[in-house]
């Protein structure tokens, strides 16, 4: 007699672990809750500060030129507040909550010794990897989204609806300037998936939460010291961290793409290849936790 493979009536490998379940799981984390709260209480902190600290200040050099521009136009509409607080935020605040969204997927469940379990429930585990991966994408870009938006809003009711006020003078009028400020947006999330990839994929190595969230902000931070060095000249450009600030030619009177292609580019290259490292270190993984 042939040997026969029996499952169960009914099992579909395709609808284990469905997205629906997996994001109501990490919607009642604490940390979900917490990561929420710092982005909504961000935009009210800055505008205290603005009160209390003016419009600006002198510049320490040419090489923060840009930041100095953009905040000294941050009190100048809703839309330039929100383009401020994205640009106070990009560097490393964001990075937090993506890592941690990330970072916290496969190693949460091994550090809490249910991983064998849903595995053995069973779900596939590129079925596991996949759901989680895409309700950790959805989460972060929420979080990207959550702070321009609460920014935009908070900023308006502060400082009025009104043109995006330009550095240089010129503005960009309300509607243009809000088609300007969600590319600002898409592209920051873009970015961000350097991030992600590297905390995914050191989830799926370790069973530490802290250690996959915290190598992944760690090496974020490491790219940006690498792109300071100017000695590296042009091996800089192939440094995601080199292009985190190219969403600035979005919000300038004539818009340039260049920069922020060849950022999307880079960033979503490493991305790919992270994930990939990820869901083949996982298929063959040893799974005891």
């Amino acid at each position: 007699m042939t040997a026969q493979l029996e499952t169960a009536s009914g099992y579909r490998p395709g609808r284990t672990l469905p997205f629906r379940v997996e994001a109501v799981r990490q919607l009642r984390r604490r940390r979900t809750a917490v990561v929420a709260m710092i982005l909504a209480v961000l935009p009210f902190i800055l505008v205290v500060a603005f009160a209390i600290g003016g419009d600006g200040g002198d510049g320490d050099g040419a090489g923060r030129e840009r930041r100095i521009n953009l905040l000294d136009t941050a009190t100048a509409s809703g839309l330039n507040f929100a383009i401020s607080a994205l640009f106070l935020s990009a560097g490393f605040l964001l990075v937090v909550p993506v890592a941690l969204f990330f970072g916290d997927t496969v190693a949460s469940e091994a550090g809490w010794a249910s991983l064998r379990y849903l595995l053995a429930a069973p779900v596939p585990r590129a079925r596991l990897l996949w759901s989680k991966l895409m309700v950790a994408l959805t989460f972060s870009l929420a979080a990207i989204v959550l702070l321009p938006l609460l920014s935009l809003a908070v900023g308006t009711v502060a400082y009025g609806w009104q043109p995006l006020q330009s550095p240089t003078g010129s503005s960009i009028p309300a509607g243009g300037a809000l088609l300007r400020l969600a590319l600002t947006v898409a592209f920051v999330f873009v970015s961000q998936l350097v991030t992600a990839g590297l905390a995914f994929w050191l989830s799926t190595l370790t069973d530490a939460p802290l250690g996959a969230v915290g190598g992944a902000v760690g090496l974020t931070i490491v790219g940006n010291l690498l792109d300071a060095v100017e000695a590296l000249g042009q091996w800089r450009e192939f440094l995601p961290a080199h292009w985190q600030y190219a969403w600035a030619d979005a919000v300038q009177p004539q818009l340039e793409w260049a920069g922020m292609l060849k950022g999307a580019s880079v960033s979503v290259a490493y991305a790919l290849v992270l994930f990939a490292l990820a869901f083949r270190g996982f298929a063959r993984k040893d799974v005891v936790s």
